[in-house]
């Protein structure tokens, strides 16, 4: 739906959403029968991986992370010098 045609209103694309997308935002859960989240990896996890299920967090999981390590991604979100 056009802009012009939904002022004031946001649209929310929820075909987006189902198993057979691959993009998502960070933190999102994923939809599968036992969903994981999309979470923010600092390079030293992803060197360290051996296998894919060394990289999947569950809800709590992430929880757990972003209380021990931040969020991962407020770099990228930080307001630059202008």
């Amino acid at each position: 739906m056009k802009r012009a045609l939904r002022p004031g209103k946001v649209l929310i694309d929820w075909s987006q959403n189902n198993a057979f997308k691959t993009t998502v935002t960070p933190y999102s859960l994923r939809a599968r029968s036992k969903p994981t989240v999309s979470t923010p990896v600092s390079w030293d996890e992803v060197m360290g991986c051996e296998r894919p299920a060394d990289l999947m967090f569950t809800s709590d999981e992430v929880l757990e992370r972003v209380a021990e390590h931040g969020d991962l991604l407020a770099p990228l979100t930080a307001a630059q010098p202008g």
